[in-house]
């Protein structure tokens, strides 16, 4: 099968998010699997020119009611030599550092233009090599046009006929919503404004119009596939889904076991496995040290690693005079290890905490080597998400015997199983209200079992490092869906 798949972020090359490592693992490994994969992306500023390499001529993309000269660049995909990354090099729209915006919670002024220029440029990426591929698989709200372009233009041409649109959904808090008057950026007839589900409160919305037009929808887990069809969870576009609930599908990231494995992991002091957790403790002792805590091995550490915002659930546990931390440290014999960068407000109370809190360690930032470290080292990993669409830092843990804390939602639900105090079946301790007082019970209950089941303890884990998490299991589900967007979008 011949895929397409257009993103704003691939890594190694982007990344702002999860995105990045969800697109490059699911078109290496199916390309792994023998399928024909390409990337289209940007060519950002840091992106350097002189790794990749060139394809001959200029390459003109309509847009914005013009047309724009482009260069295109390649590169096989690192780690997965049979899928190639095409780059689409604008120095006016690309050449500049950030993704979206000069910095993580801004936008640039002419994003509509900017991811304009990707979709259609996409398509034209195609026309170039003289291939068109079977699937357009676009990816969050800045590739939501290339879906559009597909069913409202593309296919009236002959060489895009039998071609099919997938668009996945990696987070519904972000839909690419701008003003009504930048739509003519997008280079299309106005009366797709109405006609291809642009318009939403007057404005315009990408991911709307996304969804409206793929053949298929997925988003990355079952939960939230269910999740996102709910006032709660739909941000405004769970009627649309609703309506469009036949070819919404959810299916859950892998984990890249290459980086993510506790038995040939180079970032950690010690390597172990399930038959021989040795390794863990050593990791235990060195991650205390690295945070300043009493190297303790009998006392349960709870780690935390990840981005301090709302989505995350951080003002139930770090908030002034309202967040259960201060009394989980207080009254608990426990310890906590947490890195991490996000909302200022918190960061700022993150500090304090450590100022009272002798059990109460953190690293304001963010380090590829301490985050391993946390993984392995920890007993327990705290993640109580507001919303969590998948998630990989609860399938982590659990590849490294730390057992999540979670709260009962999206990818969260679908990855952990609950703790049965009766039988010591689980994987975790989940609790479904985001409350402080939730969040203090159930550190409790996992601190209660440290303590008094060391024996469940023990068996959770190694139930937990046995989890499949792979990406075969997800390539096979994205390649099913594709063969239904084929038979519903060609038919």
């Amino acid at each position: 099968m011949k895929i397409l798949m257009v993103s704003a972020e691939v890594v190694p090359f982007a990344k702002t998010g999860g995105l990045a490592d969800a697109v490059s693992a699911l078109a290496g490994n199916l390309s792994e699997q023998g399928h024909d994969v390409k990337i289209v992306m940007p060519r950002y500023y840091k992106i350097d020119r002189k790794k990749l390499t060139p394809l001959p001529g200029a390459m003109g993309v309509p847009v914005g009611g013009g047309q724009e000269w482009t260069e295109v660049y390649s590169a096989p995909l690192p780690g997965f030599p049979k899928a190639t990354v095409y780059f689409i090099d604008h120095e006016q729209c690309f050449g500049r550092d950030g993704v979206y915006g000069p910095t993580p919670s801004s936008d640039f002024p002419d994003n509509t233009y900017r991811f304009s220029l990707l979709a259609h440029g996409a398509f034209q990426v195609c026309n170039k090599l003289g291939w068109f591929p079977d699937i357009v698989h676009a990816h969050d709200w800045s590739a939501g046009l290339a879906t559009v372009l597909l069913k409202h233009v593309c296919r009236w041409q002959e060489k895009f006929r039998h071609t099919a649109s997938v668009y996945t959904i990696h987070n519904m808090g972000y839909q690419g919503v701008f003003g009504k008057d930048k739509f003519p950026d997008l280079g299309l007839d106005w009366g797709l404004y109405y006609g291809a589900g642009f318009e939403r409160n007057g404005a315009l919305n990408f991911l709307q119009a996304g969804i409206s037009c793929a053949d298929m929808v997925t988003t990355v887990s079952p939960t939230y596939a269910h999740e996102i069809q709910t006032p709660e969870g739909g941000f405004g576009l769970d009627g649309l889904l609703r309506v469009r609930s036949d070819v919404v599908r959810g299916i859950v990231n892998g984990v890249d076991k290459s980086v993510w494995n506790p038995a040939t992991d180079s970032l950690i002091p010690a390597r172990f496995g399930a038959g021989d957790m040795a390794g863990k403790a050593a990791c235990k002792a060195a991650l205390q040290k690295e945070f300043g805590l009493p190297v303790r091995p009998d006392v349960p550490l709870v780690g935390m690693v990840g981005r301090l915002v709302s989505q995350k659930g951080i003002a139930e546990v770090f908030a002034p005079s309202y967040g259960s931390v201060y009394s989980i440290c207080s009254t608990m014999d426990v310890q906590f290890a947490i890195i991490g960068t996000g909302e200022r407000w918190c960061e700022d109370e993150i500090r304090e905490l450590q100022s009272k809190l002798p059990n109460f360690r953190a690293k304001i930032g963010y380090s590829e080597r301490v985050s391993h470290l946390v993984e392995a080292g920890a007993d327990f990993f705290l993640m109580p998400s507001q919303y969590e669409p998948c998630g990989l830092n609860q399938m982590y843990s659990e590849l490294y015997g730390t057992l999540p804390i979670v709260r009962r939602t999206g990818g969260l639900a679908d990855t952990v199983e609950n703790y049965n105090e009766q039988t010591g079946e689980g994987t975790g301790f989940m609790f479904d209200s985001l409350t402080p007082g939730a969040i203090y019970d159930t550190v409790g209950w996992a601190v209660w079992a440290y303590y008094n089941r060391k024996e469940h303890i023990r068996a959770m884990q190694e139930r937990a490092m046995a989890m499949d998490f792979s990406w075969k299991a997800s390539c096979d589900g994205y390649v099913e869906v594709y063969k239904e967007a084929l038979s519903r979008g060609c038919s």
